[in-house]
């Protein structure tokens, strides 16, 4: 199998997984309305690949066979730009709503697969592992999601230190078919609908915590892993015209492990505290994540701006200066969102490892950056639609009796009419006002992690020679030659 279709990948999800919603098992994630919608999605990205008018945008062909694009190691700028592009293809179809479609983690996979010899030096199978596993991603076009931060139990303790031993994820034993593992991964987002987990360490391990950093990849189906998710926050999903954006929610959810075996060949790393704070960034995963995450996030900029731009438009006040001003503001701003990934395909550079790699840079100043940005933006919208926003009628009522005397009451200027101004003004609602716009505003905060870490990062990682440079010549001119000087004083232009 090469790459699946939509149905192929909906047709996998019946396989007795564990999922937890609300209280209560879920025996079929697809009747389960909360999470089908979200699998439906993902199936029509799947599908996408088989489009002739996108498929050479989103795969690439070897051997006879097509595979995904996020599955390649951009060896060139040219395959950096055109897997970008891919990116945004994808990105496009969900709106930049979809943070964790299957073309994000498939890009750390490949990045893991590239360093194998980075895996390799802690124990030799691991570097064979990951790039079995990478070849197995090839043949199969799996979904794979993740779940890499330890539960937020005491965050003054190391993992080793916690009271519960067993609340972060850890080795509990070794056998000779694999490691035994207990303890739960957050945040799991889409995990539900995935077919496989990949499980790996960030950043903050001490010495000590050498059974919890571990790296794996595992199905969802696996006995002894139980999945809980996060309360729902669409109500009922099939109403579409209330909540247009329901078929990109996302679930999160919990992850726990009941004492999973974990069979030594899925098995990538585990037993370094100092690599395993160093593995994200040292395989270039967290640069060719980045790379996704920027060029999804402009994707989502353009969608917030256009929503300011055509209730404004609908309402007249683009008229006035002081909206202009505003409108002008978020335009800019999903300019310098779409400005930092050519900065980072520009800057780009081959890693150690001969992968073509974005430059860190402009990715880590739009992460800590863009979730600002991305608040403006809502409130530029709710600030656009003010009253409007809460006065719309519901979608049952444009389908009532009542609904041709009143229709008049909720027409736009310009002979906009009604229900073209009540679903736009719907959807910007939802995109910023309802619990999955604050969602929305919530994971662009926290995605990438603590983003007064990520500043942190900025500034450490940063190569600040050239800026010293630049403040010592400053500091320190270039006298003028004392025979120019004297013929300057002669001609009055000293005094």
């Amino acid at each position: 199998m090469t790459i699946r279709t939509g149905a192929e990948y909906l047709a996998g999800l019946r396989d007795g997984r564990e999922v937890w919603i609300a209280g209560r098992r879920v025996d079929d994630v697809l009747s389960e309305p909360l999470l089908a919608s979200a699998a439906h999605s993902v199936a029509r990205l799947y599908d996408l690949q088989h489009d002739p008018l996108l498929q050479d945008k989103l795969t690439y062909e070897e051997n006879g066979e097509r595979f995904p694009l996020s599955l390649a190691a951009p060896r060139d700028a040219a395959q950096l730009r055109r897997r970008g592009e891919a990116f945004r293809t994808v990105a496009e179809q969900t709106f930049g709503l979809l943070g964790r479609s299957p073309d994000f983690i498939n890009t750390a996979v490949t990045a893991f697969a590239s360093a194998a010899p980075f895996f390799a030096r802690t124990d030799p199978r691991f570097g064979r592992n990951i790039t079995d596993f990478h070849a197995s991603c090839l043949a199969g076009d799996r979904f794979l999601s993740h779940a890499a931060i330890n539960p937020p139990l005491n965050r003054a303790q190391s993992s080793a230190e916690q009271q519960d031993q067993d609340v972060h994820l850890r080795i509990v034993r070794e056998t000779s078919e694999g490691i035994v593992v207990r303890g739960a991964k957050l945040i799991g987002t889409l995990v539900p609908v995935a077919d496989e987990i990949v499980v790996f360490p960030l950043p903050k391990y001490h010495p000590g915590d050498e059974a919890y950093t571990v790296a794996f990849a595992v199905p969802v189906a696996t006995p002894g892993l139980r999945v809980i998710c996060r309360e729902p926050i669409v109500p009922n999903p099939e109403r579409l015209l209330s909540n247009p954006l329901a078929p990109y929610e996302e679930m999160d959810a919990t992850v726990v492990f009941d004492d999973v075996v974990i069979p030594w060949d899925r098995v990538f790393f585990h037993g370094d505290v100092d690599d395993a704070n160093r593995l994200y960034d040292a395989t270039t995963a967290r640069h060719h994540t980045g790379h996704h995450g920027i060029i999804r996030g402009a994707v989502k900029a353009e969608l917030l701006t256009g929503i300011s731009v055509a209730i404004a438009e609908m309402t007249g006040t683009n008229a006035f200066l002081h909206v202009q001003e505003k409108l002008g503001e978020v335009l800019g701003s999903l300019e310098l969102a779409k400005g930092g990934i050519l900065g980072a395909e520009a800057g780009a550079r081959t890693s150690e490892w001969g992968t073509w790699t974005p430059a860190i840079e402009p990715i880590m100043a739009l992460r800590y950056h863009f979730p600002r940005m991305c608040a403006r933006m809502m409130e530029v919208i709710q600030i656009l639609g003010g009253g409007s926003l809460l006065s719309t009628p519901a979608e049952e009522d444009l389908r009532s009796e009542l609904w041709p005397g009143i229709e008049r009451f909720f027409r736009g200027a310009h002979g906009v009419e009604a229900e073209h101004r009540i679903r736009l003004l719907k959807l910007a609602w939802d995109a910023t006002g309802s619990a999955f716009g604050q969602r929305q505003m919530q994971y662009e905060r926290y995605h990438s992690g603590d983003p007064v870490r990520l500043a942190a990062a900025q500034y450490f990682g940063y190569d600040k020679a050239p800026l010293l440079d630049t403040v010592n010549r400053a500091m320190n001119p270039v006298p003028v030659p004392d025979d120019l000087a004297a013929a300057a004083q002669r001609q009055g232009a000293y005094t």
